[in-house]
């Protein structure tokens, strides 16, 4: 789901205790002039020209009442604390950690009016103006990917040091470049293109050259799977998936949008002027003695062309069942449907569950000389020596199913499918399954026993699919405690028990990460798959011929001793691996 972050109200009529443009509880204007009046600190005569300052240009009350020299900012945060009842800081006197200038930009910390102070694990201590606005903090906790602590400080200060401490935007180019680090790499070419030295010249002295280069690399680097480049009204921001999760990184001068997207779509040998329609391309750069694949998608936005970057490192994806884990049962059962001469495995799961890896690892195993194997893809996600891979284009006609049809007169022995999803598709593999053929393919169901239902809802008659399945594995990816800062965490004896853990485990220690420099503070580090194994057994074949409820083969299938994604996440919290905040967030209690 993508969610619009509205702008905050214009900040004028405002005062420093809230006023038309604030959210929350915050009382109004008279209450906090009433209380300088009161005690002394300022006089009606004041008040007055500080109304008229505010009405020119839209800040606070007290901003402008300090910034007339009337008050001291102290004074203004003291009778806010006392006001609203949090605590506030003094952020001339307060030290502030550099890096955590990197997680708000300057540009957004200006619009919220708010200053980063700290970063603690996976909180940031950021001064607010008004830290009840909880739809602001709520927006901050999505911009950022962090959980917010408001603290009170003022506008006046909150401004000033932004000022002090975010470098102007030509220094901030530079201070990015030093926190990419500086890498080589070399682009290249695919055979067929064309050269395109003439249009790089133009753009190789240009410092958005090193800035793009010195990006990609550092994505990898931080072994990120994704990079997001997402215009804005007044920002550019760039984002990592790492391990499954967006972590906002730099963010270059709104300025370099055009030469940065521009850039990019060279090296991906897309049409720079077409700005109207989104666009697919593929980068394919050097780094040392690697070689990574960059598939490029542009997508027009409001304000600019979005540009998403799937990284594809083979060098970095461990393509070995026993790497993946999978447990011992679920690993026994995966390798028995694989050897099988003919028959049909389906790795099933949500985008990004590292179903592709699966079928990929399965592959490698497969790989001798004495077979023949195949595989339509879209997109090819890595080369594999030996196999003949097939890239579904669509917009000429090349599906899945007619890459089928062809393979099939290709004399294969084992053949890959991307995905089914169409009834001709899975008509074909049903086909290919029953006429002595090994085929690997991917659904979207949410676990195993549901699979089958998938598949007649899409046309396949129940005894075909009873025939043809070897076996269903529903897949999910969770993040790896980091080694580097595990500490023993103890949850609450329901918290168990509403996870599905019985007793003694009721009372185990259990374990998260704390936060360190190797994880970047997240307390992950790297995935796991969590996995649910389910062999077509005799009985399974007799349920689904007899047109039986998913809730009867998942029945069948728990007693033949399958283990569900819930109980895998289980054993894996059990043993250290990652957490049970991980395990609830992809699983359900079955």
């Amino acid at each position: 789901m993508i969610r619009t972050v509205p702008t905050p109200a214009t900040p004028t009529g405002r005062t420093d205790g809230g006023g038309h443009g604030s959210h929350g509880p915050i009382r109004s204007r008279p209450t906090m002039t009433a209380t300088l009046l009161r005690d002394g600190h300022i006089t009606a005569d004041q008040i007055s020209k500080a109304l008229a300052r505010q009405r020119a240009n839209g800040h606070r009350l007290g901003y402008n009442l300090i910034e007339l020299g009337f008050v001291e900012p102290r004074t203004i945060r003291e009778v806010l604390e006392r006001q609203l009842g949090v605590r506030g800081v003094d952020l001339a006197t307060s030290e502030t950690e550099p890096t955590v200038l990197k997680v708000i930009p300057r540009e957004i910390a200006r619009r919220y009016q708010v200053f980063p102070i700290r970063r603690q694990g996976d909180t940031i201590v950021l001064a607010m103006c008004n830290p009840a606005d909880w739809l602001a903090v709520d927006d901050l906790k999505f911009l950022t990917g962090y959980e917010i602590d408001p603290v009170l400080s003022d506008e006046y200060s909150i401004l000033e040091a932004i000022e002090t401490h975010y470098d102007e935007d030509e220094s901030s180019y530079q201070r990015l470049l030093d926190n990419l680090g500086e890498y080589e790499l070399e682009v290249i070419e695919d055979e067929e293109e064309e050269d395109p030295t003439a249009l790089a010249a133009q753009v190789e002295a240009a410092p958005v050259v090193k800035f793009i280069n010195s990006l990609l690399a550092d994505a990898v680097h931080h072994g990120a799977s994704d990079i997001h480049i997402e215009p804005y009204e007044d920002e550019l921001r760039i984002r990592y998936r790492v391990d499954g999760v967006l972590r906002q990184t730099v963010s270059p001068p709104l300025k370099m949008k055009a030469a940065l997207i521009s850039r990019i779509k060279i090296l991906a040998d897309l049409n720079i002027a077409e700005r109207r329609i989104p666009q697919d391309g593929r980068i394919k750069l050097k780094m040392g003695e690697r070689v990574i694949d960059f598939r490029v998608s542009t997508l027009p936005t409001l304000y600019g062309e979005k540009i998403v970057l799937r990284i594809l490192d083979v060098g970095r994806v461990a393509l070995d069942l026993e790497e993946l884990g999978l447990s011992e049962s679920g690993l026994t059962g995966l390798a028995h449907s694989i050897e099988s001469p003919f028959g049909i495995l389906l790795v099933t799961g949500p985008t990004g569950s590292g179903k592709t890896t699966t079928l990929y690892s399965a592959l490698s195993r497969l790989n001798q000389p004495g077979v023949n194997i195949m595989t339509a893809e879209n997109p090819v996600e890595y080369n594999l020596k030996g196999v003949n891979q097939v890239q579904v284009r669509e917009d000429i006609g090349l599906d899945f199913a007619q890459a089928l049809r062809a393979f099939l007169r290709q004399d294969p022995n084992i053949i890959m499918v991307g995905e089914i999803r169409d009834t001709e598709t899975a008509s074909i593999a049903i086909k290919a399954a029953l006429t002595g053929h090994l085929v690997l393919s991917t659904v979207h169901t949410n676990d195993a026993p549901s699979t089958v239902s998938r598949l007649v809802d899409m046309g396949v008659q129940p005894f075909l699919a009873a025939s043809a399945l070897n076996c269903v594995a529903a897949q999910r990816l969770v993040r790896r405690i980091c080694a580097g800062c595990r500490r023993t965490r103890r949850y609450s004896r329901p918290v168990l028990e509403d996870a599905g853990f019985k007793s003694p485990d009721l009372q185990m220690p259990f374990h998260e990460g704390a936060g360190c420099g190797e994880c970047e503070d997240t307390g992950y580090r790297g995935r796991i798959g969590l996995f649910e194994v389910m062999p077509v057994t005799r009985a399974i074949r007799r349920l689904i011929t007899e047109h039986a409820t998913t809730e009867a083969i998942r029945g069948q299938a728990l007693e033949d001793g399958m283990i569900t994604l819930r109980e895998d996440g289980l054993a894996k919290v059990k043993a250290g691996i990652t957490t049970l905040d991980e395990v609830l967030r992809e699983t359900a209690l079955v």
